[in-house]
């Protein structure tokens, strides 16, 4: 009889050491998964508007492009490798509400042109060109021109902007007008970085 006294007595020490294993070294239930913070929604920067009131009309003709600032992944990766491009609008009447847009450049040694339309908008300078959704329509800006010389032009897709340096003629234009062409992209968070020059126009594309 003593000695079943004695064995339960060992279950009941045994019980009791296991229970202050649990409660002071034991394994601990699991804290509940936070959720993580929801990112702030980054709104797209907006397209600046015209610094002045643009004369449509006087836009019309051949311009030359002569630097771009970008994201583009396409840029990033080839931007040592772009032809030269050359744009042309024309507007079948002063009453048209659009604009005929050529794009004439080189890819693999041939010569391709782009044809487009873009449609005039209220405000003097800004122009759309319509995609298959209206989420897929390019805003376009003309930023700034002298008409003569050089057109600064904003594009934004989905909230992300390009902006084009284009010039009248394929010499080289002064280094103020490039050193505003870079202010104005360093605004957009283009830094240099994000700028491509585009070559010499030694053969310009004549699709």
């Amino acid at each position: 009889m003593a000695g079943l006294w004695r064995c339960m007595l060992a279950v009941v020490v045994l019980m009791s050491l296991w229970d202050s294993t649990e409660a002071v070294g034991g394994a601990r239930s699991r804290p509940r998964p936070q959720r993580r913070p929801k990112k702030p929604k980054v709104e797209p920067t907006a397209v600046t508007p015209p610094a002045q009131i643009v004369n449509i009309q006087q836009m019309m003709g051949t311009w030359y492009l002569l630097n771009t600032a970008s994201k583009c992944s396409y840029l990033i990766k080839h931007g040592t490798k772009v032809e030269p491009t050359v744009l042309t609008f024309t507007r079948s009447s002063a009453s048209d509400q659009t604009l005929s847009v050529s794009t004439k450049t080189r890819h693999n040694h041939q010569c391709w042109e782009i044809l487009q339309v873009y449609h005039l908008s209220p405000t003097p300078g800004r122009l759309t060109l319509k995609g298959s959704r209206p989420e897929l329509n390019t805003e376009i800006v003309i930023g700034e021109t002298d008409y003569n010389s050089y057109a600064i032009l904003y594009y934004q897709k989905r909230g992300k902007i390009t902006m084009k340096l284009y010039g009248r003629s394929v010499d080289d234009l002064s280094e103020p007008t490039l050193t505003k062409f870079e202010q104005l992209a360093e605004k957009q968070n283009l830094g240099l970085a994000y700028l491509f020059p585009f070559p010499t126009y030694n053969c310009i594309p004549t699709c």
